[in-house]
């Protein structure tokens, strides 16, 4: 059993097509055929269904790609720990984020990385929270940022700033005289909220008596038309405070801070339990504390490398 054999085997689980397999791994299709008809003779099981068209996994294989997965994950962290430790700061960082942080992150993480370390080379994706948990299960992806606690004793948590909510609210509303807001204050009645998937959704109801709600509840696939719909349409939304350096001047005034309780979300770097590559993690760790306020960083992350 080789490296190359499972790489083969992750790839026409991705493809389901030999050729096309192939052409990903840069390999003729007799080639990636023969190989991976030898590691299912070695395992004495059948990987996959030839007789389907696209080709499916087997029982036995499904179980063998998900190793394959963590097999290769873990072969790629020890390539780089060595790296690491020979001062060489380099490699490749499948990194997830969740859409309610990517706005505000990305662009400037993306910059800040490629300037300070430009021999890592980021693969950034967006997904929602209960989708990159089960990528981290899978080691489809190294790391992922969002909103925790996840409650996930085999997901690591490194938090790395906390992030207040503020309301922003028509002027048609009652509530719009108020200089500042509690959750007793906020009609959920006239209240605009993601669409169901978005972890921000479930923080908004946190801090707002869920009990309260009504039958319509409005929703939005974006913090961005929240913004529009509540100009357009009345009633209030609840943004997260980064979102705040998009809004204009005028826009600043519908704004209003939200209190009794506080509404904060926790932001974290969360990895595998069995992640190793220290040097990465610090390395997007030092690019975040460049671009996030000082004074919404971690008190923890502002003194201390990571250390796992």
């Amino acid at each position: 059993m080789t490296l190359q054999q499972l790489e083969y085997v992750l790839a026409l689980e991705k493809t389901r097509h030999f050729v096309r397999a192939a052409e990903m791994c840069n390999v003729t299709q007799p080639t990636l055929s023969a190989m991976i008809l030898k590691l299912e003779e070695e395992l004495d099981c059948k990987i996959f269904d030839r007789s389907k068209h696209p080709v499916e996994l087997t029982q036995m294989g499904e179980m063998v790609v998900q190793q394959a997965q963590v097999v290769l994950y873990n072969a790629n962290q020890l390539k780089e720990n060595i790296h690491t430790m020979k001062g060489e700061l380099a490699g490749t960082a499948n990194l997830a984020v969740i859409p309610t942080i990517a706005p505000y992150l990305l662009p400037k993480l993306i910059k800040k990385c490629r300037r300070l370390y430009p021999n890592i080379a980021l693969k950034i994706t967006e997904f929602h929270t209960k989708t990159i948990v089960e990528k981290l299960r899978m080691a489809e992806i190294d790391m992922a940022i969002l909103s925790t606690p996840l409650n996930d004793p085999d997901i690591l948590e490194i938090p790395l700033y906390y992030e207040k909510f503020v309301a922003y609210i028509s002027p048609d509303e009652k509530i719009y005289c108020r200089k500042e807001l509690s959750a007793n204050d906020m009609p959920l009645e006239d209240l605009w909220v993601l669409e169901e998937g978005h972890c921000m959704r479930n923080q908004v109801f946190n801090f707002c008596n869920e009990e309260k709600v009504l039958k319509s509840i409005y929703e939005a696939g974006s913090i961005g038309t929240l913004v529009k719909i509540v100009e357009e349409n009345g009633g209030y939304t609840v943004l997260p405070e980064l979102h705040i350096g998009f809004l204009t001047e005028e826009q600043h005034q519908h704004l209003r801070p939200i209190v009794n309780p506080e509404a904060v979300r926790e932001v974290s770097l969360v990895i595998r339990h069995d992640f190793v590559r220290e040097g990465i993690l610090n390395a997007l760790a030092n690019c975040i504390k460049e671009i996030i306020p000082s004074q919404m960083i971690d008190s923890r992350l502002k003194k201390f490398a990571i250390r796992i």
